[in-house]
């Protein structure tokens, strides 16, 4: 299973589908709506998010068992390093292993300050570079302290994230260097809303390999957006997204028209987008924020 997702991601055309797990005890109905809307057909596997923004959330990797175990597609599950020390990171990913859970997206999270959780503290024992290179210690059969394991795990699979934007380029190119020093096999990029800002993405992931006996695949996040107000809290609150100028001025124009016609400007700009990307590289990570029914909508 996973191994045909790493076979795709190298070779083919490659995509994922981002859920987000509700503040809640069941995971089925978001699993139930996929379904219904047949969207396991049309992605080569998913994704799950771990209390993103802090907010609880029902649990990764729980999530991610559920979608494996009815689509029989890979799921690559988010962890934090916010949450867990090494000991819990370890132990989640050892438990996980048996399970199958083996695709791991390492996150260093968002800071525990904004969580609905009151006086909440964050864990923060190292950045999501830790994690990679505990995956690192796993795939060769001992933990972080360096003891044999029982048994040798199965394999896991590692991926890291990178911003899609940054007014010094070189920031993304240290990082990106970063993820493929420590064994990522992907790098997901935060949303991107222009050609200009994918190529540019991949020309510093060309430079970042320079030098480097890892090879790393960038896998490009769309997120579409349909609504102005969307639009403006990515451009003005959302660190290292940028969302282009007539992006915005087609939105306001539609939104002063009607709901329908904002809605209808919104998915244009993201379903060009998204046509655009695939041709130009088609490995790609697609984030809705659950509204399956967009994500239906462009994938078709």
């Amino acid at each position: 299973m996973f191994e045909q997702l790493i076979e795709k991601l190298h070779n083919e055309t490659y995509i994922t589908l981002e859920t987000t797990p509700a503040h809640s005890p069941q995971f089925r109905p978001t699993v139930d709506k996929i379904e219904a809307l047949g969207l396991d057909k049309l992605v080569d596997g998913f994704s799950t998010t771990d209390n993103p923004l802090a907010k609880l959330k029902y649990n990764a990797l729980f999530a991610a068992n559920m979608l494996q175990e009815r689509f029989n597609k890979p799921v690559i599950a988010t962890m934090s390093m916010r949450d867990r020390n090494r000991i819990a990171l370890q132990s989640d990913l050892l438990g996980a292993n048996e399970i199958d859970i083996r695709a791991v997206l390492a996150l260093t999270g968002d800071p525990a300050k904004i969580s609905d959780q009151p006086h909440s503290k964050g864990v923060f024992e190292g950045d999501s570079n830790l994690l990679l290179d505990m995956i690192t210690c796993f795939n060769s059969g001992i933990d972080y302290a360096g003891k044999p394991l029982t048994c040798k795990p199965e394999t896991i699979y590692p991926f890291a994230v990178v911003n899609s934007y940054a007014k010094n380029p070189k920031t993304l190119l240290k990082k990106m260097q970063k993820k493929i020093e420590h064994k990522a096999l992907g790098i997901i990029t935060q949303p991107v809303y222009d050609i200009e800002n994918a190529q540019g993405l991949l020309n510093l992931l060309e430079e970042a390999h320079i030098g480097q006996s890892h090879k790393a695949e960038l896998i490009l996040g769309i997120f579409p957006i349909t609504k102005l107000r969307t639009a403006q809290f990515l451009s003005s609150h959302v660190p290292g997204i940028n969302v282009p100028s007539y992006w915005l001025e087609t939105l306001r124009d539609a939104h002063a028209i009607s709901e329908k016609a904002e809605y209808e400007a919104g998915f244009a700009l993201s379903k060009k987008l998204f046509e655009d990307i695939k041709k130009l590289h088609p490995k790609i990570h697609l984030m809705t924020a659950n509204k399956f029914d967009i994500a239906k909508e462009l994938l078709l």
